[in-house]
């Protein structure tokens, strides 16, 4: 079996894409900031990311470093091509080429650096997972009025799904870009947000607005969805009766 190294490997994605090729026999490498032996914050770089590079097979990247980001993937690649490893696989996010967010504009420089580096690669797009919308909704009741933006779509996916794919991904040769992963529903958010409620025995009263800018009319439109790519089987209604408890 293969040597793989996941960075990010203790986060919400990259811990179970860990599980995941374990489970399927590869020896796993963990890298990040707190996780001896190859404890590397990915914006210093150093010794221990060339060692931790050297010698895998893949290379996972599933870091993310809301500041940073382009200098953790430029030294990340540096250190892979140093160590000349022959697959490096990226997750990224449905919409970053669409929607003006400055984070989708950093994770789309990213592929964009990934594409030309030399080094063979595969490119992962997926949509919003469900413990993101969570927080997000977990965030905007803390007040007694929930105000929700208008008119808008979302189409969250398991992370356990992604992971299993990203692993699936990791097992064979560089693909390049691969189909999209999309959850298997798209929900106004206040359908969502209504879902969040009951099963965590809130009440809150939910308003939409309207915002401007060029990020909300994108959402509007659906440039973050994969309506085509509605692959995931898990529910977000399934992942809130697991993580509180079946009502």
């Amino acid at each position: 079996m293969s040597t793989i190294l996941v960075t990010g490997g203790t986060g919400t994605l990259g811990t179970p894409v860990c599980e995941r090729l374990r489970a399927d026999g590869h020896e796993v490498r963990v890298l990040s900031r707190h996780s001896p032996p190859y404890a590397v914050d990915l914006r210093e770089g150093g010794p221990l990311l060339d060692r931790a590079v050297d010698g895998a097979d893949a290379v996972v990247h599933c870091s993310n470093i809301l500041r940073g980001d382009r200098e953790a993937a430029r030294l990340l690649l540096d250190a892979a091509r140093r160590a000349g490893v022959p697959h490096l696989l990226y997750i990224s996010i449905v919409g970053v080429d669409r929607v003006p967010r400055r984070y989708f504009r950093t994770k789309y420089a990213v592929e964009r650096m990934i594409q030309a580096s030399g080094i063979p690669w595969t490119l992962l797009r997926a949509t919003q997972f469900h413990d993101l919308v969570l927080q997000l909704l977990q965030l905007l009741a803390k007040p007694p009025v929930m105000p929700l933006p208008k008119e808008v779509r979302v189409q969250p996916v398991e992370v356990t799904e992604a992971a299993a794919r990203l692993a699936e991904l990791a097992a064979g040769p560089p693909a390049g870009r691969v189909e999209d992963l999309g959850g298997p529903e798209i929900r106004p958010f206040p359908d969502l947000a209504r879902a969040y409620l009951r099963a965590s025995g809130r009440r809150r009263r939910i308003v939409e607005v309207p915002l401007p800018g060029g990020v909300y009319r994108e959402l509007r439109r659906g440039g973050h969805l994969a309506p085509d790519r509605a692959v995931g089987r898990v529910t977000f209604d399934e992942f809130l009766a697991r993580r509180f408890g079946a009502s």
